[in-house]
């Protein structure tokens, strides 16, 4: 491998390992992926990396990803892409160019949202504020995604958006790497799983102002990356303590 595709490498599986620890994760299923540049270095959409079919995200290590193309031919590794992670993912990576990290799950508290007639992640508290004007929300479930013209679909859903709550099925989280994907992950998720904790109390949802929403927003804008470096860096700092062979 050379040191940029094994960077990349090392950051998948470890989002994978930590999604695996941290309950996201469903069975053998759901999947992350992330583009990678072509032999000439520029980056197209067109081959990216996957974890393998039948794989627990706990076992997961770097040289156990695939790399495919968006045809579903396998470029290196000896595993194989599970049939709706390919038709998700290579769609929405050649469908929406700023989608290089593409995460789907089917995590709990987000998941139970789109559960429910017109759900919607509301802006009453700050980890929603995160992802002000940046979700979009499919309301028509269609079955398992097992054809191209469905991840075509999810990727127009999904639009300029960087996330889609996708209804009766779970959400897709993208981002330009794997740490802000996955740090939006982990806090859409948190977000997700305090609103079911408020409603459950009967109450109605505190509201959040017009004005104070645009200057989160703007702050958001400004901090998020940081936030994001600063969290994943940690998360392999320590995943390198505790299971350092998800590298190899």
């Amino acid at each position: 491998m050379n040191a940029d595709l094994e960077h990349l490498r090392v950051d998948l599986a470890c989002a994978l390992r930590w999604a695996a620890r941290l309950n996201l994760h469903e069975g053998v299923d759901n999947h992350f992926s992330l583009v990678v540049p072509d032999s000439d270095g520029v980056v197209r959409g067109n081959r990216f990396l996957i974890n393998p079919y039948g794989w627990h995200w706990s076992e997961v290590t770097a040289s156990s990803l695939v790399l495919c193309d968006e045809t579903g031919a396998v470029l290196e590794g000896e595993n194989t892409v599970e049939d709706t992670a390919f038709c998700i993912h290579s769609r929405i990576h050649v469908g929406a160019p700023h989608a290089a990290c593409v995460l789907h799950t089917h995590m709990p508290y987000a998941t139970s949202i789109t559960l429910i007639e017109d759900g919607r992640l509301e802006m009453a508290e700050q980890n929603a504020l995160l992802f002000d004007g940046r979700i979009a929300y499919d309301d028509d479930y269609t079955g398992l995604a097992l054809s191209t013209d469905e991840g075509d679909r999810l990727a127009r859903k999904l639009g300029n958006g960087t996330i889609l709550f996708m209804a009766s099925h779970g959400v897709v989280v993208t981002g330009p790497t794997v740490a802000d994907a996955f740090n939006d992950l982990y806090y859409l998720e948190r977000a997700a799983m305090f609103q079911v904790l408020a409603r459950a109390q009967g109450g109605p949802l505190r509201r959040v102002s017009d004005r104070i929403r645009a200057v989160s927003r703007q702050q958001f804008a400004a901090e998020a990356p940081k936030i994001a470096d600063r969290h994943f860096t940690a998360l392999r700092r320590v995943l390198d303590r505790l299971e350092p062979d998800y590298r190899h």
